[in-house]
């Protein structure tokens, strides 16, 4: 009987030993609370600058990952099902979905997720319609990504819905949206573009997720800068130019900071003849003290015709 006792306890302990191995090696499901307020942060963040609803961000991710559970959020950190397409140069991963073996876009942490799925919406034309729509009108965006055919799933739209009312998440797209909601155009005339910018009736578009306006006949340094409520460092500062710079040579100008590199499908740029470290900056909607950094360069060092210039990180 001792015997038996001892056998039963030592695989008790076995048990318990593996379920706590598991534990610890974060086998253990996430519930949608938790997922909600590890998030949470990312997405009202995001909401101000991008115009995507925090509510319709987070529904997305929670549907997609499965709450941060799917095999695809855990060992790749894709949050939003987003597959490879054509224009996708980073890491990869193949699971069945639609079909055997689709490619899916792999990333180095969450946050380079929320951050792609913010650059795949707002660079996306199929997308645009979706910014005519009032940010807080989450029934009105979960319709418009299901007509855009964000997913294949024909309840799509309905799933993100219920998702959002039995979480309230719709309370975020006010607390986290208060910004954006402040912002409404300068006439009664609905504003084509992605986000109406608060200050002008100028159409805002988007450059490797940075916001930007092209530039008119007879506009100044000075009077964009009024146009736009900006301080006198602000235009400067965004698109590395002097206070005086004489702007009718920019085709467009960034009217908030550049990234830090370029978008993930841009990896480097070959030199043209005429390009400039500043005009590749500009082109890529990247800093140009980065664009610098990471090719080990001077501002008096000269380019070549061909040469290579790293648009992400330095060379090794």
């Amino acid at each position: 009987m001792i015997r038996k006792k001892t056998i039963l306890r030592a695989f008790l302990l076995i048990i318990f030993g593996i379920f706590c191995g598991n534990y610890a090696n974060g086998q253990k499901k996430i519930s949608r609370k938790d997922y909600i307020d590890t998030y949470k942060d990312w997405a009202i963040k995001d909401m101000p600058k991008s115009g995507i609803p925090v509510s319709i961000k987070l529904a997305q991710a929670i549907l997609e990952s499965g709450d941060g559970n799917s095999e695809l959020a855990r060992k790749s950190n894709n949050h939003f099902g987003i597959k490879c397409h054509n224009d996708w140069t980073g890491k990869r991963v193949y699971h069945d979905d639609d079909a055997k073996g689709e490619c899916f876009r792999a990333y180095k942490n969450p946050l380079d997720s929320f951050e792609d799925h913010t650059i795949f919406l707002t660079t996306r034309s199929r997308y645009q319609k979706l910014f005519d729509l009032n940010p807080t009108d989450y029934r009105a965006w979960a319709k418009g990504l299901k007509e855009c055919g964000y997913a294949t799933n024909p309840k799509y739209a309905e799933l993100l819905i219920k998702i959002i009312e039995e979480n309230e998440l719709y309370k975020y797209d006010t607390d986290g949206g208060k910004d954006l909601r402040k912002r409404k155009p300068s006439s009664t005339k609905k504003e084509k573009g992605i986000v109406v910018n608060p200050f002008s009736a100028r159409e805002v578009k988007y450059n490797n997720g940075v916001k930007y306006i092209e530039v008119q006949r007879g506009d100044t340094y000075q009077s964009l800068t009024n146009e736009l409520k900006f301080k006198e460092w602000q235009l400067s500062n965004y698109n590395d130019i002097p206070t005086n710079a004489d702007i009718s040579e920019f085709r467009y100008l960034y009217i908030e900071s550049k990234r830090n590199n370029a978008h993930p499908s841009n990896n480097f740029h070959t030199v043209k003849e005429g390009d400039t470290m500043h005009s590749i900056s500009h082109k890529y909607g990247m800093k140009l003290n980065k664009l610098y950094k990471f090719n080990s360069m001077e501002k008096v060092d000269e380019l070549n015709t061909g040469q290579r210039i790293n648009l992400r990180k330095k060379s090794k």
